[in-house]
């Protein structure tokens, strides 16, 4: 994997909870991203012993962040933590997030109800009311952004390369010359790419590309 810099534009931050899916699913994206040459970042790299506010720094340092919806995924204040991190960015427009559903109703991250909300509310137990609150706003925020999909008897590999899709897709649509779109990136003049930004950007629309 090819490392970026804070100058680097086009970094996509991989926001997981880690013991459920660090060595199966992530694995074979993360591979998938380095075959396609597209420049990412997992906690993996960071050096132990850091606290959240370095995984911040590279949060804001990227341009993409991918926040992948498990049923594991609330038990993790940290992921948690990195999730409001990325609707506040979002919500400037200084980052564009793309929610991953995991063999996880998106319904159950938007309400926090099933076997995700279960782990959610667990850690709320022991977590102030402002603190819920803002991880409650995140996860309905970006769960209502357009996002894909895996079902429990969907194949894996398919939806690796759709993900791998929608990245590129971003990637072409806010362009590396021309003008500069509201990201302070330049846009590409002669991009063909028909991706619209609007539909990452905020909570404007709820719609969720299932991929069976």
């Amino acid at each position: 994997m090819k490392m970026s810099s804070s100058t680097e534009t086009h970094q996509v931050f991989l926001n997981y909870r880690g013991e459920e899916l660090r060595y199966s699913f992530v694995s074979h994206l993360t591979d998938a991203f380095e075959r396609r040459g597209i420049d990412f970042f997992v906690d993996k790299y960071e050096q132990r012993g850091k606290d959240l506010k370095n995984l911040f720094v590279r949060i804001k340092e990227s341009r993409i962040a991918l926040a992948i919806f498990s049923t594991r995924y609330a038990e993790s204040s940290w992921c948690m933590d990195e999730l409001v991190k990325m609707k506040k960015l979002a919500d400037k427009e200084k980052l564009q997030v793309i929610p991953i559903f995991y063999k996880v109703r998106v319904q159950d991250v938007r309400k926090q109800t099933g076997e995700f909300g279960d782990n959610f509310w667990t850690l709320a137990k022991a977590s102030s009311g402002d603190q819920i609150k803002k991880w409650k706003d995140a996860l309905e925020c970006i769960s209502d952004k357009m996002g894909l999909s895996l079902g429990d008897k969907s194949c894996e590999a398919g939806f690796v390369k759709k993900i791998v899709e929608a990245v590129e897709n971003v990637i072409a649509a806010i362009g590396i010359d021309g003008k500069e779109n509201h990201f302070g990136i330049k846009r590409k003049k002669d991009c063909s790419c028909e991706c619209e930004l609007s539909i990452f950007k905020r909570c404007k629309i709820k719609k969720v590309v299932m991929y069976m």
